[in-house]
């Protein structure tokens, strides 16, 4: 069976305290989806604050300056958030998987439909690893490092209407992610639901 997941790369950092988050390794993938524990997605919240910190526009509204608010700044301000991750494909007959490379984003993801409608591969899902995406007719070939040896065997093939599908699967569970995120946050960061729930959208921008 192939799966389709969209995934958030979690940062390194240990020392968080702000709200609580699960136990994850550092640089590891968490997928999202409507079932995360209100710990996991604390977690998610999290490596997205931390992915679009940095220093404050200076025509953008002025840092706060409790730690709270500061720390979620940036991803409430910026314009289109980044999400670093992407779709993770696993085959679960043979045990490969496909995922996102370094500096792939899960904002990104419309690529994947240039292999379906476009020229037939992906503009890009990230490097070392550096996968790739290639249509060869009725079928998608999904290389799990496109630099390494042709001959690794290392890849998924995948139907085209098959991974159409399994691509809307991906958008729903970011929509079931999106409505849990809204309910941890009216929870969770009361003061700060409504932009929190706002920038979820502008970084995720589920489609239909």
């Amino acid at each position: 069976m192939i799966v389709v997941e969209p995934v958030i790369e979690l940062p390194g950092r240990r020392d968080f305290g702000l709200w609580p988050v699960a136990e994850a390794e550092p640089f590891s993938f968490m997928a999202l989806d409507g079932t995360l524990t209100p710990d996991q997605v604390g977690t998610a919240v999290m490596a997205l604050a931390v992915c679009n910190e940095g220093e404050p526009d200076d025509d953008g509204p002025p840092c706060p300056a409790d730690p709270l608010g500061r720390f979620l700044h940036g991803l409430l301000t910026v314009d289109s958030p980044e999400v670093p991750g992407g779709l993770r494909v696993t085959d679960t007959q043979s045990g490969v998987r496909f995922v996102p490379g370094c500096c792939c984003g899960l904002e990104d993801r419309g690529d994947w439909l240039d292999v379906l409608d476009g020229d037939g591969r992906a503009a890009w899902f990230g490097h070392d690893p550096s996968p790739g995406a290639e249509r060869r007719g009725d079928v998608v070939r999904l290389t799990v490092d496109a630099e390494a040896d042709p001959g690794s065997g290392r890849w998924i093939d995948v139907p085209a209407r098959e991974l159409r599908r399994l691509l809307a699967g991906a958008e729903r569970d970011l929509a079931g992610f999106l409505d849990l995120a809204a309910r941890w946050a009216a929870t969770s960061l009361p003061a700060h639901c409504a932009p929190v729930g706002r920038a979820l959208g502008r970084a995720l921008r589920v489609r239909a």
